[in-house]
């Protein structure tokens, strides 16, 4: 069985008790239609804080500051027949700008109070990382 790593970013963005969340293309190939926080790979030679930022601005159009370090999570993924070892680095963030530019057409944000965030539909892995990224982990009961 073949094997890879890759090595993520993650934007909880926090504005005012609420964090963004972005819904993905229904167009891509991994994950299609699915709701979360941005993110996405390093480049090679690039720190997770520059990836962070780099992938906000490219998958929102927002420019962001990170104010917290929500740690580091592990996950397994399959990826054309192959086993994929993530590592996701993840980073508390507060935007610079609120006007947010999707690059797709099919994609939507919405901005949900932390109070709400257990009922939106999220994924664990989603949940989990805003979970561990927000200040006092306040958002919603812990698993």
């Amino acid at each position: 069985m073949r094997t890879g790593r890759n090595r993520l970013a993650a934007a909880v963005v926090l504005h005012e008790g609420r964090v963004l969340l972005v819904r993905r293309s229904y167009r891509e190939r991994f994950l299609p239609g699915v709701w979360g926080v941005p993110s996405g790979k390093l480049e090679p030679g690039e720190l997770p804080e520059d990836a962070v930022l780099r992938e906000l601005k490219e998958e929102t159009g927002l420019s962001g500051e990170i104010i917290g370090t929500g740690g580091e999570r592990t996950f397994i993924s399959q990826w054309n027949g192959v086993t994929v070892e993530n590592r996701q680095r993840n980073f508390l963030i507060r935007p610079l700008s609120l006007a947010v530019a999707l690059p797709e057409p099919d994609q939507e944000y919405r901005w949900v109070p932390v109070e709400e965030l257990d009922g939106f539909g999220l994924d664990d892995h989603n949940l989990g990382t805003i979970r561990q990224s927000l200040p006092h982990r306040t958002a919603g009961p812990r698993a």
